[in-house]
């Protein structure tokens, strides 16, 4: 499948609009902005300490040129122009573009490591992984502005890299911590870079990293991953670096076709889509585990944990590979989840404030100027207006809903202009029109994604009831010869969803006499609410309370839940929950509930009452 350059509008829209004129455009705007001043030669000689703040130059990169192509910006384009030129200036002729000093790059082999747990290098260092984003960022500096100087900046990184791993034969997992996996990230742009080029040795260099990779005992990516391994186990369960790590396996799946190396990918991204998301859609740890941003331990429910932003951008992008591989539904509907709830949740409307956690029960933080999050998230939001809609041999396919217009050409149509026309995430009603084709009448097929939630969906085209298969979790295709004017009409039906989890604590072992011994340490269910896409959160309950245990009626639920009208300014209905007991509890979608201001407060998750019946069978 390849993607198309869509125009998003409604909720994504401004969500995109804001990040342009907030992040974008403020974050960076010359080479006198800190994150990026801090290449200057003098400072970098001087520079002994291991941190990774190098890597906004690349993402800024990334994102700001996704924005500019899209927009046309010319301020923003001035910028990116001006930024690249002052770092192109400043690469050393051997291609390094970093910011340590000449002692502490990483062509200079590493002392031995230490034993930690977590896998750092006796010396910390972040230099592979600014690299990788700076080759990440001039090969989209390059797409959205094809002059050669920033691919071959790009390629130049690609070199070094090559001397230094492959030539000089450096074990890339001494040069990142967990476990090395903080540099074999270097996989995705390294395999980009074969792809956009078709050179020989950006190929070996992928593979030798992988190859590396695998040697690493703790690590041994490919290994673990093929033996089915839960992903908390692999290195340090760091959920930002190994799915990213994914995403340079599934491009090095696109270069070469081994059949290994997407089984290894699939499998890993069905045991993190089965045990470590939360209900948003973002991979989901920081509790039971001796660092922040790791995977849960499988089995492990909390609601206090959180989402990285960081690791939502991977999860985005793991999704985007497989999507673009296999066309299968199931990633669409991934992106989608992520997009409208962890994503949009930690945005602020100002498109400048971001969260680095989002937790599902807690606090909403904006984090600080260096963050790592405010940039992941930039470029976060950017991956998605190519992903909204592809085409390929089955036809042109709609991955992604809200109002949005995409232009395209095809074989037998011409010029072909879609129109999405809807009140979606909010609302189950979508209009898809075609309303422009070259042709007088040309026939394709159109392929719309029905979401695992909507059971039920029906379809109308001008006016007319579809008798057609709309399974719901993958794509109802529609074949036929399309006139200008013609309008399918979609209804996704949004019912307020349930869902529990089980956090239980079993004990098991044998007596002395051989027989089993189980015991139940703890055991406590949780309760929430999605509808549609969206899931929803409580603020504080009774303006002041950062928990709440319910005791759910023995009614129906229709009887207890049903949904408000959006208020003055709102967007979406609000879900009521009526216990009978006490004053109704009311939701709002998780991305708004509560304000979008620092401080505010958000209830995914209410304990219930240990009365209350709830088995691992119901669990979501």
């Amino acid at each position: 499948m390849n993607f198309l350059n869509a125009q998003l509008d409604g909720l994504l829209g401004r969500a995109l609009e804001a990040n342009r004129r907030g992040r974008l455009s403020s974050f960076i705007t010359g080479p006198e902005s800190p994150a990026i001043a801090i290449f200057d030669p003098v400072r970098v000689m001087q520079n002994q300490e291991g941190d990774w703040y190098g890597e906004h130059a690349g993402k800024w990169l990334s994102a700001a040129a996704r924005a500019f192509a899209r927009s046309q910006d010319a301020e923003l384009g001035e910028k990116l122009r001006r930024v690249a030129g002052w770092l192109i200036e400043r690469q050393d002729a051997d291609g390094y573009l970093g910011n340590y000093a000449p002692n502490r790059r990483f062509m200079i082999p590493q002392p031995p490591k230490p034993l930690s747990w977590n896998g750092e290098p006796a010396l910390r260092t972040w230099d592979i992984w600014t690299h990788s984003y700076l080759m990440l960022g001039f090969l989209e500096l390059h797409r959205a502005m094809p002059e050669p100087a920033y691919l071959d900046a790009a390629r130049r990184i690609g070199d070094l890299c090559w001397r230094t791993l492959v030539e000089r034969g450096i074990d890339i997992t001494s040069l990142g911590n967990h476990h090395g996996m903080s540099a074999t990230v270097l996989l995705d742009p390294a395999a980009e870079l074969y792809l956009r080029t078709g050179e020989p040795r950006y190929l070996e260099l992928a593979e030798t990293i992988l190859a590396q990779a695998d040697a690493h005992p703790e690590l041994a990516l490919l290994s673990k991953a093929l033996a089915g391994t839960d992903a908390a186990e692999i290195a340090t369960g760091k959920a930002y670096q190994l799915a990213w790590n994914l995403v340079g396996l599934a491009k090095l799946y696109k270069a070469t076709g081994r059949a290994e190396l997407r089984q290894a990918i699939e499998t890993l991204w069905a045991n993190i889509r089965e045990h470590h998301l939360s209900l948003g859609g973002g991979p989901f740890g920081g509790v039971a585990n001796r660092s922040r941003e790791v995977f849960n331990p499988r089995g492990t429910f909390e609601p206090q944990a959180y989402v990285e932003t960081c690791s939502t951008l991977a999860w985005i992008q793991l999704n985007r590979e497989l999507l673009q591989i296999s066309g299968e539904a199931r990633y669409a509907e991934e992106i989608e989840r992520s997009a409208y709830n962890d994503l949009l949740g930690a945005l602020a409307p100002n498109g400048e404030d971001w969260c680095y956690y989002s937790f599902a029960n807690g606090k909403r933080v904006h984090t600080t100027y260096w963050r790592c999050c405010k940039s992941s998230g930039a470029m976060a939001l950017e991956e998605l207006p190519p992903l909204a809609y592809g085409l390929g041999p089955q036809g042109l396919t709609v991955n992604l809903y809200g109002p949005s217009t995409v232009r395209l050409k095809l074989p037998d149509a011409g010029d072909v202009l879609l129109e999405q026309q809807t009140g979606y995430p909010f609302d189950g009603k979508l209009t898809l029109r075609l309303a422009e084709i070259e042709h007088e009448e040309a026939r394709f097929t159109l392929r719309l994604r029905i979401p695992a939630w909507a059971e039920g969906a029906s379809l109308r085209l001008n006016g007319e009831p579809l008798d057609l298969a709309l399974p719901a979790g993958d794509y109802a295709a529609i074949e036929r010869s399309w006139r200008r004017g013609d309008e399918l009409a979609l209804d996704l039906p949004m019912r307020i969803a349930t869902h529990r989890r089980i956090h239980q604590n079993v004990q098991e072992s044998r007596a002395p006499d051989g027989s089993p011994v189980r015991q139940l340490v703890l055991h406590h269910a949780y309760f929430a609410l999605s509808r549609g896409p969206l899931v929803y959160a409580s603020p504080l309950i009774d303006g002041f309370k950062t928990e709440e245990t319910i005791r759910l009626p023995d009614a129906p639920e229709a009887l207890w839940l049903r949904e408000l009208p959006a208020g003055a300014g709102e967007e979406g209905p609000t879900i009521e929950l009526a216990l009978g007991y006490r004053a109704p509890l009311h939701f709002q979608p998780y991305y708004r509930a509560g304000g979008r201001d620092d401080g505010a407060w958000r209830l995914t998750w209410l304990s219930l009452a240990p009365t209350d019946p709830a088995s691992p069978a119901s669990e979501s």
